[in-house]
């Protein structure tokens, strides 16, 4: 968008701390002052072109100055419509970004539990349509303005003129004024309901588009179309009591207007045959007149500034949506990632979804998130890493409190990884690398090995230069991807919310293995579903309908049948025979000193995990038939080593 020659200031703080820029009202005044102008000219037109008449029937040598004046009107109108239309064009392209700038940012800013409401369709359409529609409000409200600046001017004029043609005039002003508030309070209403529609449209359509598999294979598509379609007809009815209310306002003022002006010619000839008019001036009572009358023209830029704060109304309500406030301090210098969560209550609509109190991660530690679906593991995982403020209590990150964090140190120390990986418009490499660190190239590629991605990356046809979107990646390449951009960032804290969940086993423990070995040292908190995750954790959070039931090894909660439960629905019974013979080697670590084992342990454990993995294929390959001897894997196993 054209923003060039119009000094921008800043409109104070957003909630989230930063400047946001707004164009001011520059743009506005430009147009507004060449619309005036413009206005101004026309008013002086009538009475320069009577005059100019007056003279020329009574002696034409003395019309020449008023010839010459006449002509410069006509030029000077012309003129300032031309710079008008320019002004206008740029203030509402400049307007428009700014709103759609202001929009996204809120939105990017905001608490994400916060924003979910807003459907993605429902966003594209208040960044779009309904933000065009908002950034065209400032210049229709200087045009409506200066459109009455025309009649006032005009009626004022009059008056000098002949006072009796002025009276005559504005006694049916009055009826113009009810059209137009009429029309002002009937078209707020509709135009909101016809915006909400459109977003309602778009919200089906954007659904229908990301789920084409899921239609294709159920044979559902003419049942889709349907319900993306339906309400069309609602959409069709209020654009067509939108036109309504529109064509009414201007059939009204177009049969008042008329009237008016036949009232002051009528008027106006009485006066001239009077002698108290001359012919010139009774040409410029008849133009006074119109223009006078003309303030019902205005319903058109009415419509528009009316339409223009509905507009905005939706697109700031994005830049509204609540943000995280955040602090000034640091982490101390010398902290493992300690993190506790005190007395930790979220509520939503009424009813808790996540009750933490005492919960304390050992910093260095890898804590496994546990429980059944919607029992609060993804809530669990934002409050730690502070995506969402609980209610009640606090999560501390090496004795601090994340809500007193700046920005840079929270987002530095503390990572995520999720499901999907952000869309991104850069290549692979920019990809990985984007985030709150400065990352190089070979940084790069060290997390991709960590995540099992340089393999297929490098296959590509540009390698780490394949641009990302185009990449003709799976889902499980694509979240490998996400991991290798969390583990280049990994700071004190890493927390993979269904980071792995498109992984297959094996892939599963070579990230889990580079994540102990290859990436910064550091706490991580998995949210896991497969009893191998929580059984290689040094730590589980046990999570039942929104509270922490406990807070202990794998190998201790594996007694319990509620645990084991959790796993029944996902878990194969290979997995639960391995889950459930975890502990019986020995000690797994405590509570008290997770993520202490030391290197010994972990490289047992990998051994051991090797060496049964090649016993496997021995078998497989040889054709016996015979299934592995997992017991005789885990008796085979050092002490205190979890297979």
């Amino acid at each position: 968008m054209p923003t060039s020659g119009f000094r921008t200031r800043r409109a104070g703080r957003t909630h989230g701390g930063a400047d946001t820029a707004t164009p001011g009202r520059t743009p506005q005044a430009l147009v507004l002052l060449c619309s005036v102008g413009s206005a101004a000219v026309t008013v002086a037109q009538p009475y320069v072109l009577g005059r100019t008449l007056d003279l020329l029937l009574r002696d034409g040598g003395a019309a020449g100055r008023w010839l010459l004046l006449s002509a410069a009107l006509l030029v000077g109108e012309l003129l300032l419509d031309t710079l008008t239309s320019l002004f206008t064009g740029r203030c509402n392209a400049t307007w428009t970004a700014s709103l759609r700038s202001r929009a996204l940012d809120g939105l990017l800013r905001a608490v994400p539990d916060r924003a979910r409401p807003f459907a993605p369709g429902d966003v594209g359409t208040r960044l779009t349509l309904n933000a065009a529609d908002a950034g065209g409000a400032p210049a229709a409200r200087a045009a409506l303005a200066a459109s009455l600046v025309t009649p006032v001017g005009a009626l004022a004029a009059l008056a000098v003129v002949d006072l009796w043609v002025a009276a005559c005039v504005l006694a049916g002003l009055p009826a113009l004024a009810l059209v137009l508030r009429a029309f002002a309070r009937d078209t707020g209403a509709s135009v909101a309901d016809y915006q909400k529609t459109q977003s309602e449209i778009a919200s089906r359509l954007l659904e229908a588009m990301e789920g084409t598999a899921t239609i294709t294979a159920a044979g559902t598509g003419a049942r889709e179309r349907a319900r993306v379609l339906a309400p069309l007809d609602r959409l069709a009815a209020q654009g067509r009591h939108m036109w309504v209310l529109h064509g009414r306002a201007l059939a009204r003022s177009g049969v008042l207007v008329p009237l008016l002006t036949l009232a002051a010619t009528a008027v106006g000839g009485l006066r001239l045959a009077s002698g108290a008019l001359s012919v010139g001036e009774l040409l410029a009572v008849i133009r006074y007149a119109q223009l006078t009358a003309g303030i019902g023209g205005a319903a058109s830029l009415l419509g528009a500034v009316v339409r223009g704060r509905e507009a905005r109304n939706r697109v700031l309500a994005l830049a509204r949506v609540p943000a995280l406030a955040h602090g000034t301090r640091r982490l101390p210098p010398a902290g493992r990632g300690t993190l506790e969560l005190r007395g930790v209550r979220v509520v939503r609509d009424g009813r808790q979804v996540l009750r933490a109190d005492g919960v304390r991660v050992p910093g260095g530690a890898t804590v496994a998130v546990v429980g059944r679906s919607g029992a609060g593991k993804s809530v669990l995982a934002a409050v730690a890493g502070r995506l969402l403020d609980p209610d009640e209590g606090q999560v501390l990150l090496d004795g601090v409190r994340l809500d007193r964090l700046s920005r840079d140190a929270l987002r530095t120390e503390v990572g995520h990884a999720f499901e999907r990986p952000a869309p991104v418009t850069g290549t692979i490499a920019e990809m990985v690398a984007g985030g709150p660190r400065r990352v190089s190239p070979e940084e790069v590629r060290e997390a991709c090995r960590a995540a099992g991605a340089d393999g297929f990356v490098r296959r590509l046809p540009d390698g780490y230069d394949t641009p990302f979107p185009a990449a003709p990646l799976s889902g499980g390449e694509r979240q490998r991807l996400g991991l290798a951009r969390a583990f280049a960032h990994a700071g004190r804290l890493l927390i993979l919310d269904d980071a792995t969940s498109g992984l297959d086993t094996a892939t599963e423990h070579e990230v889990d293995r580079a994540l102990r070995r290859s990436v910064r040292p550091g706490t991580r908190l998995v949210v896991a579903h497969r009893p191998s995750v929580a059984a290689r954790a040094d730590l589980v959070i046990w999570l039942a309908e929104g509270e922490v039931r406990a807070v202990a090894p794998h190998h201790e909660l594996w007694e319990r049948a509620a645990y084991r439960a959790v796993f029944a629905a996902d878990a194969s019974e290979d997995e639960a025979e391995a889950a459930a013979g975890t502990g019986t080697g020995g000690k797994a670590g405590t509570g008290g000193e997770a993520g202490t084992g030391g290197e010994a342990r972990v490289e047992a454990e990998d051994e051991a995990e090797d060496e049964a993995a090649a016993g496997i294929r021995g078998k497989a390959e040889a054709g016996t038939g015979e299934a592995p001897d997992r017991s005789a894997t885990r008796r085979s196993a050092p002490e205190g080593v979890r297979p």
